[in-house]
């Protein structure tokens, strides 16, 4: 049997898999450099020190375009490494917080699901575990856990000063080696193709990795969820109930509302249900092809790819309120708030974002003003990804804004 390890770079080969490089069965293993395309052979006979030493002899400085080669190229180098016998594959998580790392988990699932079904090659049965590593956002459920005793931890930390020592003082968090990332228990993980996208899109934040799978933050299955949606459209539908007869509005309406970053209308849903008019902006073209398609035949609302700046600019009619709800986390520029076509803004936001981000810029501005605030849900520990992690999510508390010059 071959171990094969799929890493990025040569360190993460030790730091995430010595249990896999000194393994008692005293296997062949081979170690696929994926920054390189490049494949160690560790013999059978070859002790621990010689496979360190191989190893650390890879180690390189941090450059740029450091990135997974993708699953055509991994499905080559896994094909050459098997060489059509069996096989086990060892490689990071694709939920790993290391953007380069969790990707290059992905892909390597993908590269054997492709040789699979491609070929019926030596990867068909091969089993493949995923480092649960240091995962500061989820709790990640491991299939096999292996506990280092002191000659393995010695051996990791000498490693690491001897060979690592820049990535001790690295700047860069994709590869900057710290304690956490020195674990004393490796932990792997096994698990099928849907859970694996959704861990990847989980950490991926926006764009259209997040947007890989459907509705990638589970706001369709999530009691937490339900509650923070339910809670933001009751909470929205009361404080704009006495504003449904403005003439501007349209009689018999409970008003005109931009919801910005609508995502696949989760939240639209429960605004139509309470009366509303939305105009929903989704800027990722594929959250708004889901968008479009499960609101079809709604009247009550448009859709289109505005983001906040494109909100800012246009000459748009006035709305009732913009609805800026769990958004404003990725460097939005405050001031265009200033620019919206509304008098009133509901933004909301978890409590530490809040605190850290919006608080100070509304102190300063002469704009706008904190009518109301509220706690829409509290946090609350939840399982995701079918069971295979959890995490805390972290609360959501609402900020009604009003236009003091408007």
């Amino acid at each position: 049997m071959i171990d094969i390890v799929v890493v990025l770079r040569a360190e993460d080969a030790v730091l995430d898999f010595l249990s896999v490089l000194t393994d008692d069965g005293g296997g062949e293993t081979r170690v696929i450099l994926a920054d390189r395309a490049e494949t160690l052979i560790l013999g059978a006979g070859v002790k621990a020190p010689e496979r360190l030493a191989l190893i650390a002899s890879h180690v390189g400085p941090v450059t740029d375009g450091i990135a997974s080669p993708g699953p055509e190229v991994l499905a080559t180098l896994l094909r050459r490494a098997v060489a059509g016998g069996p096989c086990r594959i060892w490689t990071h998580s694709p939920a790993d917080n290391r953007r380069s790392r969790g990707r290059l988990g992905r892909d390597t699932a993908l590269a054997r699901a492709a040789d699979a079904e491609d070929s019926g090659g030596g990867l068909t049965r091969a089993e493949l575990r995923h480092a649960v590593g240091f995962s500061p956002y989820l709790q990640i459920l491991s299939d096999l856990d292996r506990p280092l005793g002191p000659e393995h931890i010695a051996a990791k930390l000498d490693f690491v000063n001897g060979s690592c020592g820049h990535l001790l003082a690295e700047t860069d968090p994709e590869f900057v080696v710290q304690t956490p990332r020195v674990p004393a228990v490796e932990r792997f993980f096994d698990t099928d193709p849907d859970q694996r996208e959704r861990l990847f899109a989980l950490l991926a934040s926006l764009g259209d990795e997040a947007a890989s799978v459907v509705d990638p933050w589970e706001f369709g299955s999530s009691r937490y969820e339900a509650r923070r949606l339910d809670a933001t459209a009751a909470w929205v539908r009361e404080r704009c109930a006495d504003l449904g007869s403005d003439p501007d509005l349209g009689s018999g309406s409970a008003g005109a509302l931009v919801e910005v970053g609508a995502c696949e209308g989760a939240l639209t849903h429960r605004l139509v249900a309470a009366g509303f008019a939305v105009r929903a902006t989704e800027p990722n073209a594929v959250f708004r092809s889901r968008l479009t398609a499960a609101l079809a035949g709604t009247d009550a609302v448009t859709v289109d790819g505005a983001d906040l700046a494109d909100l800012a600019k246009e000459d748009a009619p006035r709305a009732t309120a913009h609805l800026l709800i769990e958004m404003l986390y990725y460097g939005q520029d405050l001031a265009l708030l200033d620019d919206l076509a509304t008098d009133l803004v509901f933004v909301a936001l978890e409590p530490d974002a809040l605190a850290a981000r919006l608080r100070p810029w509304l102190e300063r501005s002469a704009t706008w003003r904190a009518e109301e605030e509220t706690v829409l849900v509290p946090p609350q520990l939840e399982t995701v990804c079918a069971g295979r992690a959890y995490l805390s999510k972290r609360g959501s508390v609402g900020l009604l804004l009003r236009r003091t010059n408007g």
